[in-house]
């Protein structure tokens, strides 16, 4: 079994290589992202394996198509880069539905404490032994309200970290887990009591049409003054200039975030030695306010590993079976997981 590689990083490889030996599966690897210039780079193999970054439009899924590859395997959780309508019957789109919700919930808190305790700040000023605490004062997160939207395995797992703080818990989601709120520690709530009522506002709901800037100016005008916007999930879900207008306006306290709307072109690469053209991405890392990481919040050993494993196994599962349990179909509108094991 043959795979073309796409968007290859250097920890990539390691757990990818391992288990692929273990299963007889072969990964070529480009360092190119998969888009229209680069989908000739898959010819004669059995199927590609790709990332958040790549772009699997209409015109990609054409492509391989055509050359007779019928196997998209996403190295990843979220779909919102392929046109899954347009996939249906031409390419069976495999995903990993969670590998460490672990390692997202973690850096979430960790960007969470890093902010309100200024422990970046901290961390530059005593490289220059300046041991002033001036401009450093925090805030308990003990007694503090958090809004998390998305109650999947990540949004739980954040729960549970935020519920050993002392933190008291708001809740959304378009499908609640059943046992997940106890109606006291833990509360479902409709949107607008969750921004009007959250300290702290966390995303961990897929990007859909429905979710898309779900942070905007209209929520962010019902939220607390001061409150701490956190986005470990995608990009799309926050209106990126809405948010910049929100914290230029002292109504947003502060944001921390792993992923942005127009990361495609910038994230997993090195620009320090370039002008970034992104105004709006450039204005929001000048803030003092403002943490911005390169959509890191998977990247441990454990995910990573439980990454390569479940993508190695749903490539077998379809080559040798013919279905994968880990496949998305296109049915009643949108992009569900697969119910029966096999789409068309």
């Amino acid at each position: 079994m043959k795979i073309a590689f796409f968007d290859t990083k250097p920890y990539d490889k390691e757990f990818f290589d391992m288990y692929g030996r273990q299963h007889g599966v072969k990964f070529k690897y480009y360092e190119a992202k998969l888009n229209g210039d680069t989908v000739g780079l898959a010819k004669d193999f059995d199927g590609v394996c790709a990332f958040v970054n790549d772009t699997v439009d209409a015109s990609v899924i054409d492509s391989l198509n055509a050359m007779g590859v019928k196997i998209l395997a996403l190295r990843c959780a979220g779909y919102n880069n392929v046109d899954m309508k347009h996939a249906f019957g031409k390419i069976h789109v495999l995903r990993v539905p969670a590998y460490s919700p672990y390692a997202v919930a973690e850096h979430t808190m960790a960007l969470l404490l890093t902010s309100v305790r200024r422990i970046h700040k901290a961390y530059i000023r005593t490289k220059d032994f300046n041991f002033s605490l001036a401009g450093f004062t925090g805030f308990d997160l003990h007694g503090k309200t958090v809004g998390i939207i998305g109650t999947g395995k990540i949004g739980r797992v954040f729960t549970d970290i935020c519920k050993g703080f002392g933190m008291k818990v708001l809740a959304y989601d378009k499908f609640p887990v059943q046992g997940y709120a106890d109606g006291e520690n833990v509360k479902y709530v409709d949107t607008d009591t969750l921004f009007k009522e959250s300290d702290v506002i966390s995303l961990h709901c897929p990007l859909t049409d429905e979710t898309r800037h779900i942070i905007n100016k209209d929520s962010i005008d019902k939220c607390k003054k001061g409150v701490i916007i956190l986005n470990t999930s995608r990009g799309g879900l926050v209106d990126a200039e809405a948010l910049l207008n929100g914290i230029k306006e002292r109504k947003v306290g502060a944001a921390c975030l792993d992923v942005y709307e127009e990361e495609a072109d910038l994230f997993f690469e090195d620009y320090s030695g370039h002008i970034v053209e992104d105004d709006t991405l450039a204005r929001l890392i000048s803030m003092p306010n403002v943490i911005v990481t390169s959509h890191q919040a998977f990247l441990t050993k454990e995910a990573l590993s439980n990454i390569a494993e479940t993508t190695v196994q749903n490539i077998v599962d379809m080559i040798k079976d013919g279905q994968c349990r880990n496949e998305l179909c296109f049915r009643g509108g949108s992009a569900v997981d697969c119910k029966d094991g096999k789409c068309f």
